[in-house]
């Protein structure tokens, strides 16, 4: 089932919309209603034997290990999977760039979720140069090929990229640095994302224009709001696949936080430059 392209938010200049806010009760029983749903999910894709990929892309402190442990909270561990690879080992980096992250890949019955992915280097690795112009272009002209024989194989793959303006990070890294229990999120390539914003927004546009595709689309998520985009993620998920006892009610997702990529976006604000 292919994502559904009608889901947009209004494409108009100016400032977007404002995300509203959750208060902690409802957002927690929103929470819990779509975690039923995703157990619901979990449950029909181990009886199909289907396979489904999920990668978070995104700023740094954008929140994606927040919304993977909303995801992943009640999922059965057995048929779930979290991969956040490191830096690559000296092997690694003589192997063929996708080697590592092929061998993470879901078997039927298993949702594998990445935080961050191959796409680290249309990101940190090009803005930090940590690979050559000619590692760079292969990849970019690579991908999409790379992609579309992952989801003919049969992996339902989807690609959340997580978007927050730079007030917002500023403020979270600055909180990283002086909670004590956030202190193993710190690292020099966090320090330098403030530094190089404009690098990395014009690395991500690129991304976009470049890796964009019918079978492999990007989903931008504004997620200047925590709690209001893990719901949101999670609901837009849910709204692209197929289960029995599906509540329609409850996975209607907001537009305005969580939409397909359009070029159009990058000029009207509703992913932040």
């Amino acid at each position: 089932m292919s994502p559904r392209e009608s889901r947009s938010p209004k494409e108009k200049k100016g400032t977007p919309p404002p995300v509203p806010a959750e208060d902690s009760a409802t957002y927690h029983q929103e929470l819990r209603d779509l975690q039923v749903e995703l157990v619901k999910f979990q449950r029909h894709l181990i009886r199909e034997n289907q396979k489904v990929l999920i990668i978070f892309e995104g700023r740094d402190a954008a929140g994606k290990d927040g919304t993977i442990k909303r995801f992943t909270e009640h999922l059965s561990p057995r048929e779930t999977r979290i991969v956040a690879l490191g830096k690559p080992s000296d092997r690694e980096v003589s192997q063929w760039y996708f080697q590592r992250y092929v061998t993470h890949l879901p078997a039927a019955q298993e949702i594998v979720f990445m935080n961050r992915s191959w796409y680290n280097r249309a990101g940190v690795e090009r803005v930090m140069g940590f690979c050559s112009n000619e590692q760079y272009e292969e990849f970019m002209e690579t991908v999409p090929s790379f992609e579309q024989m992952i989801v003919r194989s049969g992996i339902r793959l989807f690609k959340y990229y997580l978007d927050i303006d730079k007030d917002e990070q500023r403020k979270r890294l600055s909180s990283r640095e002086s909670d004590p229990l956030k202190q193993w999120k710190i690292s020099p390539i966090d320090l330098a994302a403030q530094k190089h914003w404009e690098d990395y927004s014009n690395a991500r546009n690129q991304m976009f224009a470049r890796t964009h595709s019918a079978m492999a689309p990007w989903i931008v998520v504004r997620a200047d709001n925590k709690d209001h985009a893990r719901l949101q993620i999670i609901r837009d998920f849910l709204s692209r696949v197929s289960y029995k006892g599906k509540r329609e009610s409850v996975i209607l997702p907001d537009p305005s936080t969580v939409f397909l990529y359009s070029r159009s976006y990058l000029d009207n604000g509703m992913i932040s430059p």
